[in-house]
């Protein structure tokens, strides 16, 4: 979330941006052009600086006018106060995670002073009405998105870069975390009665189920076919090309924050994983965003899609998730369920993007 941020600030406005991480090896996975052994590199007119574990004295000069802390981070202390000293003192934001929840209305853009330095921090939540910051979004990625699907020889050219051939009824993406029920999955897509699927999967999601469905290590164009089903590994890509993957797929299985929003701009029908939390805890809020997001919908499409989305969140292991069996019946609903994916990408994009919200903000406080 933090690259994709800092990639569109320093595209679509006249600032300079430092992106600090403390694993940079990490973020060329999506990034190929980071070069991991550098301390200070420019990628996409972005500064990408490592974080080193023992962080550096800086002059209070070398603060930026304004300071992002991506989800609590927790800034170093010496890097805190070289910002006390700075002046003026730097604007401090920290991006908070993305929650459908009623109270992130309230407390976008709550003020909280230091209780030791003069300085403030605020907190900006993305969400999903226009009393949040909104969502992640480039100026150009509707009119990126609806080119690339209206023409089918995009989809067709994309699957051939990723090394898939040929065509299937359904075609659907999978990036999950490991304890999805991904064999449950797997042994409901094969009994398909109607359709075929493919299934592809990104190297390195769910690697144990997905080895152990192919007999063989989950690698780039490794493949099988079992009753309905071909389950085929795809390398995994950087970030616009993981979006044409969602454009181009029937169904996204997605997970976490950021593919789950890239999967909502890609107006194509979904399955989110949330990131479990203890105590059930991300059920909560599960609940808040299906309870917005099935708002228009038919009774029976939201019974299709909660129940798709509990089952396939409800196991703590690969082997409890038995009872998730998505089938024919989400598949049945697939055409359908675009259009209305259509309508709520197009309701979501009249909200102000993060972007513009989060320098709109910075602007009011100067």
């Amino acid at each position: 979330m933090c690259w994709r941020l800092a990639r569109q600030l320093a595209r679509e406005y006249p600032v300079q941006v430092n992106l600090r991480i403390d694993r940079v090896e990490v973020l060329q996975k999506i990034c190929p052009d980071i070069d991991p052994g550098k301390s200070v590199q420019q990628v996409a007119g972005v500064t990408v600086t490592h974080w080193p574990e023992t962080f550096p004295d800086v002059p209070p000069s070398s603060i930026p006018d304004v300071v992002v802390e991506g989800f609590g981070c927790r800034l170093p202390d010496n890097y805190v106060s070289a910002m006390a000293r700075r002046s003026p003192a730097p604007v401090w934001i920290n991006m908070e995670y993305l929650s459908a929840e009623a109270w992130v209305n309230d407390c976008h853009g709550m003020a909280s002073p230091h209780p030791s330095f003069p300085l403030t921090k605020y907190f900006l939540f993305p969400g999903f009405t226009r009393q949040t910051g909104g969502l992640l979004r480039e100026a150009a990625l509707f009119d990126e998105c609806r080119r690339f699907q209206e023409d089918e020889a995009n989809r067709r050219a994309f699957f051939r870069r990723a090394g898939v051939e040929g065509d299937a009824d359904v075609v659907i993406s999978l990036f999950c975390y490991e304890d999805a029920p991904v064999t449950a999955l797997f042994a409901s897509l094969a009994q398909q009665k109607e359709r075929q699927v493919r299934c592809l999967v990104p190297e390195g999601v769910a690697a144990v189920q997905v080895s152990r469905f192919l007999g063989e290590p989950a690698v780039p164009g490794a493949r099988r076919t079992e009753g309905r089903l071909t389950v085929q590994v795809i390398p995994l890509v950087e970030q616009d090309e993981y979006d044409r993957l969602l454009w181009s797929c029937d169904l996204n299985f997605v997970r976490g924050e950021d593919s789950f929003v890239r999967a909502q701009w890609a107006a194509r029908p979904f399955v989110w994983q949330i990131y479990p939390q203890d105590e059930g805890a991300h059920m909560v809020k599960l609940d808040a965003f299906l309870g917005h997001y099935l708002s228009g919908a038919s009774p029976e499409m939201a019974e299709a899609v909660r129940g798709a989305w509990y089952g396939w969140n409800a196991a703590v292991s690969p082997e409890a998730g038995d009872a998730f069996l998505p089938g024919d019946k989400l598949c049945a609903m697939l055409p359908q369920l675009r259009a209305y994916c259509v309508k709520w990408a197009d309701e979501q994009a009249k909200i102000e993007d993060f972007a513009s919200s989060l320098v709109r903000f910075i602007s009011s406080l100067r």
